[in-house]
């Protein structure tokens, strides 16, 4: 195995000049040098052929021993120095302080058809940012980063890979609720891939210990590698620079509320700052659509990060960023205008984007009602969001009401509840769609291809996640192997995988990995 290295991040930007690995504040650096904890007995679990094959790692590389020495952090490969990156955030609204990377090692930068990725391990041991944790992580945890990342990237979501799923051999101690009931369990390492793992909390940090010199280190270097667009200069360089963050951002957002997606930590320090999804803790998918559900045990009060306030969370994030970047600009109004662009274009790109997913290209000025209208009516009695939009694309323009209703009637929860009341506000919805319909230019075939690439048959529902998981626990993988193909053609009807087109059993409602998760990994 032999890796076109590169290691521009910890050869430009200024590191820890303490080598030691103990938990502290650490100014005036990007990183620290720490090598991973060496795993008791390493196995591979599950690889990606295709993350592979951006780094230029071979088949026969996955199986070697050289690729589950380096890739589980056993050993280190040549000629490259570990680290740990500094940052802070905002958590939950209030200002945390230095965060850093608490239990995720990067390893090495690989430079391979003339693109760049970053490979870190997570749940690799203690690093200096580790606070009160031990740098560990689970077997649960991380299978669902595993097969959520991949996941998302089929689904054409911008998000961090993932290259490799190991168990470390090593017992974990984990207090899965955080409410006193702490057990061992296996630990794992998920191996992730990205251009880059900078997030809005670097740039948070150096702007609260006023170190404006590291400031704009960190952001030319970010500008320099990953916003080549960017040709300005002075002052105007920044400000395109958070331009163009606000866009990747929105365009991320979009897409989690396209497909149901909940992220449910969306603190500053878990913002990519290339617009990634980065950091699968308690996310979870919509089953039945409901906007003010999160998936979080540690927001189950406040609802912060529920699906529908997910967008404003976006863009009080984008706020904490331009706090930071202010320095380097001196321009609030400027920066303001930004802030502005992204919630004026949001919700316009949002209907755009609702649009397509109820397959109507002719917006007239009836779309926002429509649409609006939708919202709401999908409320009225629990209603799958995955199943309805991809039924929805069965109706065609000559259906009555009432036919329509019956070609969506899998979706329902409880179909008992579909009666008088709810039942009309369904036809009543199904009229407005109907005569829409009757406007578009496109055959239903055509509408109905159309509807399909862009609303999912399939998607990582925690059940699914939660029944892998117990299989692994038994040491069986084919679960976890199936669902990984499976969610490779999210968009495909893939008859053979039917099974999973269904809606969230009744046993997965309140059982723990199903319903409710915490940050504990």
């Amino acid at each position: 195995m032999n890796l076109p290295i590169q290691n521009r991040f910890i050869t430009e930007l200024p590191s820890d000049k303490n080598t030691t690995n103990e938990v502290r504040q650490v100014h005036g650096a990007c990183f620290s040098f720490v090598n991973p904890t060496i795993p008791k007995k390493p196995k591979l679990i599950h690889t990606s052929i295709e993350v592979a094959s951006l780094l230029g790692i071979s088949k026969d590389d996955l199986l070697s021993d050289e690729f589950l020495n380096v890739f589980s952090g056993k050993t280190i490969y040549p000629k490259t120095q570990p680290f740990a990156m500094n940052y802070a955030g905002q958590q939950f609204g209030n200002w945390a302080g230095q965060l850093g990377d608490g239990r995720a090692i990067n390893l090495f930068e690989v430079g391979h058809q003339n693109k760049f990725w970053t490979v870190q391990l997570k749940g690799a041991g203690k690093t200096p940012y580790s606070r009160r944790g031990d740098g560990l992580a689970v077997l649960r945890s991380s299978i669902r980063e595993h097969l959520c990342s991949e996941a998302m990237h089929h689904l054409g979501i911008s998000t961090t890979r993932s290259l490799a799923l190991f168990e470390t051999g090593n017992e974990v101690l984990r207090d899965v609720l955080y409410n006193g009931n702490a057990a061992y369990e296996k630990g794992a390492i998920v191996c992730r891939v990205a251009p880059s793992f900078i997030r809005f909390g670097n740039f948070e940090l150096f702007a609260a210990q006023n170190d404006i010199k590291n400031l704009k280190k960190l952001t030319d270097f970010t500008i320099k590698h990953y916003f080549p667009n960017i040709k300005t200069k002075g002052k105007q360089r920044y400000l395109d620079f958070f331009s163009d963050v606000c866009q990747t951002t929105k365009a991320m957002i979009l897409d989690w509320q396209r497909v149901g997606f909940v992220h449910g930590v969306m603190n500053t320090d878990n913002m990519s700052i290339l617009g990634l999804t980065i950091d699968y803790g308690p996310y979870g998918w919509q089953d039945d659509y409901n906007p003010n559900w999160t998936p979080n045990t540690t927001d189950a009060q406040e609802k912060r990060y529920r699906f529908g306030n997910q967008p404003n969370i976006a863009l009080w994030n984008l706020l904490q960023l331009a706090n930071a970047l202010y320095p380097l600009i001196e321009d609030a109004k400027a920066l303001e205008h930004y802030l502005e662009v992204f919630s004026n274009e949001f919700q316009s790109d949002f209907m755009k984007m609702m649009a397509t997913k109820i397959g109507i290209e002719n917006t007239t000025s009836l779309i926002e009602k429509l649409l609006n209208q939708l919202l709401i009516t999908l409320q009225e009695t629990e209603t799958d969001m995955t199943i309805f939009y991809r039924l929805l694309a069965t109706v065609s323009k000559n259906d009555t009401p009432e036919i329509a209703l019956e070609k969506i009637q899998f979706a329902f929860y409880k179909p008992e509840e579909v009666v008088e009341t709810v039942k009309q506000s369904w036809l009543y919805w199904f009229t407005l769609y109907l005569n829409s319909l009757q406007k578009e230019t496109a055959s239903d075939e055509e509408r109905s291809n159309k509807m399909n690439l862009v609303n999912p048959k399939y998607v990582l529902r925690n059940y699914m996640a939660q029944l892998a998981i117990e299989a692994a626990e038994k040491e069986d993988y084919t679960l976890v192997n199936e669902l990984f193909e499976l969610l490779k053609k999210p968009y495909n009807e893939q008859p053979q995988h039917q099974k999973w087109f269904a809606k969230r059993p009744t046993w997965a409602r309140t059982k723990i990995g199903c319903s409710m998760l915490s940050c504990s990994s």
